[in-house]
């Protein structure tokens, strides 16, 4: 990402974000995250990232503490304000906080609110995803969290988290936006940018993100990268398993789903 793009980026997501109620003054705030919005005002957004990390905590993550029998060196990508890390960091494993939002409200900056909690804290880099400043082969996995659609170019920046793993190791990917078809996640990638010129002014697309992942795409990156993806489905409510149906009776665009792709790497 070029210095100019990325800080008109910044700007339109800071501005974005900011209008949109994120962050706060209390630190309980952030304490409390994923699993409650204390604020009140994103609780459905909130509701589902808590139920995303529960599953990982309760389904996965203990498999590869069992692999390990050791504490995991994870690389948090697109890690905000740092709440996974300092989960993370709580179960004793040593995670390192990577994003290129680095206020104090939304973004790196926030992490002050759990490094104080914790007798051992994490590292926070600010730094791109496509450029990890981390050496080969140092960590067990890469967790892109809520974050990996907005990469410009999935092959680069996966092939960069592969360069930084462990043989054996794992890339997740959490609540970033499936669809069945590439047509769907461009015809939402279209609305999404008229509703943000609308109601904030800027279409926020200064970079070329993605912005979602679709059936396609998510098995040519196995094929390209070298690993073996498992898909999780959390489950997040009978309002939101009904939201395909809905969509069809009002012969809508099909929803996206929000799975966590677990991706074991293989030797190629």
């Amino acid at each position: 990402m070029l210095a100019a793009e990325r800080q008109r980026f910044l700007e339109d997501y800071s501005r974005i974000r900011q209008a949109e109620g994120r962050g706060s003054d209390d630190p309980a705030y952030y304490l409390a995250l994923p699993y409650r919005d204390l604020s009140g005002r994103l609780a459905s957004q909130w509701s589902i990232r808590g139920r995303t990390y529960r599953y990982f905590e309760r389904h996965i993550l203990p498999r590869m503490e069992g692999e390990t029998r050791r504490p995991l060196d994870l690389l948090d990508l697109g890690a905000g304000t740092g709440w996974m890390s300092y989960r993370l960091a709580l179960r004793g494993h040593r995670p390192v906080a990577v994003d290129i939002l680095t206020d104090p409200r939304d973004g790196l900056g926030a992490s002050a609110h759990f490094l104080a909690r914790l007798e051992r804290g994490f590292p926070c880099i600010d730094s791109d995803f496509d450029r990890l400043p981390f050496p080969d082969a140092r960590y067990d996995a890469a967790l892109y969290n809520a974050s990996l659609h907005y990469s410009a170019d999935y092959s680069k920046t996966l092939a960069e988290a592969r360069r930084c793993l462990r043989p054996g190791g794992r890339i997740l990917v959490f609540d970033s936006p499936v669809y069945r078809l590439r047509e769907h996640g461009e015809q939402m990638r279209r609305e999404r940018h008229q509703q943000f010129l609308a109601q904030y002014g800027t279409a926020s697309d200064h970079i070329s993100s993605i912005e979602y992942l679709d059936l396609a795409t998510i098995a040519a990156l196995a094929r390209e990268i070298g690993l073996i993806w498992r898909v999780h489905k959390p489950w997040y409510g009978l309002r939101w398993h009904l939201r395909p149906w809905k969509a069809r009776l009002k012969r809508a665009r099909p929803p996206s789903r929000f799975w966590i792709l677990e991706g074991k790497l293989i030797d190629r």
